[in-house]
């Protein structure tokens, strides 16, 4: 996967965002710091005159934006997704900071595509949308104060991935299993425990999101995939026998 710049297999995705004018402050922050892919789940209100007010001259990306209608389709064909959380919470475990987040990613980019995704201003992520996250990463605020204005958020991250890509950095030849296939497997692991009695309904939503978080951060390829559907497999045969 050839790019003019390893940032350019970036993408940002915002998801359910209320207002137009801030998709326009999310696309100068990103012109800013050398990033130029945006992508939109289920904004309330389209891109508009407001839009590219606010975005000052980064009007390209506005204009290449593409919308969707849910998280999923957005981040097929991205090898890792990562959420942006106002906190760590009771089901939020090993969030990673922004500068973390840039170290870890930019080797990644030689071969694969990464999104970071914002929820909207007021309640951020929903869960179903943190469970389709490899990791999260929040920004480090004051506890008088937390909340960030979603253009402010994207913009802190946005920087440390800029600045970490004017070093020399180590590329990585990993190659990571595309959200979709990730996705299969999600599926398939979810009957596979319910054919072995692991999972109830009363525990069942828990542990997948559990699960998921785990192996998201496993940073599994396609290989790794093959041998775990393969481990399926003879699950389901052997609750056929």
């Amino acid at each position: 996967m050839q790019t003019t710049s390893p940032l350019d297999n970036v993408s940002i995705i915002l998801v359910d965002t209320k207002t137009p004018a801030n998709i326009g402050a999310v696309a100068r922050c990103m012109m800013n710091t050398g990033l130029s892919r945006l992508l939109l789940v289920a904004p309330r209100k389209a891109v508009d005159r407001e839009s590219f007010k606010l975005a000052a001259g980064a009007d390209e990306i506005l204009e290449k934006a593409v919308s969707y209608p849910r998280l999923g389709d957005a981040v097929s064909g991205h090898g890792l997704v990562i959420g942006a959380s106002r906190h760590s919470g009771k089901r939020r475990k090993n969030v990673i900071t922004p500068r973390e987040l840039a170290e870890r990613v930019l080797p990644l980019l030689t071969n694969n595509k990464v999104a970071v995704v914002f929820g909207n201003e007021v309640s951020g992520l929903e869960l179903p949308d943190i469970a389709l996250c490899h990791e999260l990463v929040a920004v480090p605020t004051a506890d008088a104060f937390p909340s960030l204005n979603l253009s402010h958020a994207v913009m802190v991250i946005a920087y440390e991935l800029f600045r970490a890509s004017l070093k020399p950095v180590p590329s990585s030849s990993l190659e990571l299993a595309p959200t979709e296939d990730l996705e299969y497997f999600y599926t398939h692991l979810q009957r596979a425990l319910r054919t072995i009695g692991f999972l109830g309904d009363e525990n069942a939503e828990r542990m997948l999101f559990s699960l998921r978080q785990l192996f998201g951060r496993a940073r599994l390829d396609s290989r790794d995939i093959s041998i775990l559907r393969g481990i399926l497999n003879c699950i389901d045969r052997t609750g056929k026998s």
